[in-house]
C-alpha cells in the first residue's frame, strides 16, 4: 500500500509478528531505476527486515528487470510485481498495475525480463481480472507459472469494483502455482475459510490499518492493551525516518486509524489534522490514550 506501509510501519509490524512475510510500498519501476531523490523508499535497504518482499510497478518490461535486480541487491528476499492497482495513474494512464490484467502479452514479457533479472523468487498480486465480464484471473496465473512465477496473490475483487463490495474469492485449488488469498481477510476464520478454497496462504492489507498487531492477534489472540505508547513509537519511528517535517503531515492518517472507533475519535482526528508540532503531536496522543508521553 503506497504511502501506508513504509519502514515505519513495518517496523511496528515486526514489533509484533517478528517472523510474518510483509511486502513493501509498491515501487515504481522509473522512480527507481532513476533514483528519484524525493523518494526515500527508492534508498530503502532491507537487509534487516527479515522476510520482506519488494513490490514493484511498471509497463517497460526491460525496466522491471532493471529494477527488481535493484530490489534484490538491497537485500529484498523476493519481488512482488503489481498486476492488481486498480487506480487510473497506474492502471490506465501508466499501463501498468490491473491494467496487465487486459494485456497478458505485455505481462508474460515482464514476468520473463523480472525472473531472469534476479535469482530470488518472483511472484505477481492480481485481482479476478478487469470487471464482471472478463474475470481471467485463472489465464494470467498460468501465463505467471510459464514464465517461472513462484506464487501468486489473488485480490477477490474485479479492478472496476475497486475497493467496493465483498471480496469474492474463487477456488483455486487446481492452480498451476501456490495461490495467497487477499481481500476482506480480517479473522481467523477468513484464514480457515481460505484455506478451504485451495489457497496456500493469506496476505492482509487495509484491515491492519490502525492495527499493526492484527497478524499476532489472529494466529495467538493477544492484543496489545496500552495503544498509546504504540502510536508514539510509530510516530518516532517516522520522524527517525522522515524528518519531523515531514512526518508530521504524513502521519496524520495513522493518528486517525489507530482511533477510529473509540469515543472522542472524530474531535481529537480534526484537532490532529491542524498540528505541525511534533511535541504537540505527541502531546495530544499522549492525553487521548491517556499514556506517558516518554518515547
Amino acid at each position: 500500500m503506497a504511502g501506508i506501509t513504509d519502514k515505519p510501519f513495518r517496523r511496528i509490524i515486526r514489533e509484533f509478528s517478528p517472523d510474518i512475510r510483509m511486502v513493501t510500498e509498491m515501487i515504481s519501476c522509473h522512480s527507481l531505476v532513476e533514483s528519484h531523490k524525493n523518494c526515500l523508499r527508492n534508498f530503502d535497504n532491507y537487509s534487516d527486515e527479515g522476510s520482506i518482499g519488494a513490490q514493484i510497478f511498471g509497463a517497460d518490461a526491460e525496466l522491471m528487470g532493471t529494477a527488481a535486480k535493484i530490489l534484490q541487491d538491497s537485500g529484498a528476499k523476493w519481488i512482488d510485481i503489481n498486476m492488481g492497482c486498480p487506480v487510473p495513474k497506474v492502471a490506465t494512464r501508466a499501463g501498468a498495475g490491473a491494467y496487465l490484467m487486459r494485456d497478458h502479452r505485455l505481462a508474460g514479457y515482464i514476468m520473463q525480463s523480472v525472473v531472469k533479472s534476479v535469482q530470488i523468487p518472483v511472484s505477481i498480486k492480481t485481482r479476478l481480472g478487469w470487471d464482471d465480464a472478463n474475470m481471467d484471473w485463472r489465464k494470467l496465473i498460468d501465463v505467471a507459472a510459464d514464465c517461472g512465477v513462484t506464487f501468486a496473490t489473488l485480490h477477490g475483487r474485479t479492478r472496476s469494483q475497486l475497493y467496493v463490495g465483498p471480496s469474492r474469492l474463487p477456488d483455486v485449488s487446481d492452480a498451476p502455482i501456490p495461490v495467497i488469498a487477499n481481500g476482506d481477510i480480517k479473522s481467523a476464520a477468513d484464514l480457515v475459510n481460505a484455506e478451504s478454497l485451495g489457497y496456500s496462504g493469506a496476505m492482509i492489507g487495509r484491515a491492519m490499518l490502525g492495527r499493526p498487531w492484527m497478524f499476532s492477534e489472529m494466529t495467538c489472540g493477544t492484543t496489545p492493551k496500552n495503544i498509546g505508547k504504540i502510536v508514539l513509537q510509530h510516530l518516532e519511528y517516522a520522524i527517525e525516518y522522515y524528518g519531523a517535517r515531514a512526518a508530521i503531515p504524513m502521519f496524520r492518517k495513522h493518528a486517525a486509524w489507530y482511533s477510529s472507533g473509540m469515543p472522542h475519535s472524530s474531535e481529537f482526528r480534526i484537532h490532529v489534522n491542524q498540528i505541525t508540532n511534533a511535541d504537540e503531536l505527541k502531546s495530544e496522543i499522549s492525553k487521548f490514550w491517556g499514556c506517558v508521553c516518554d518515547i
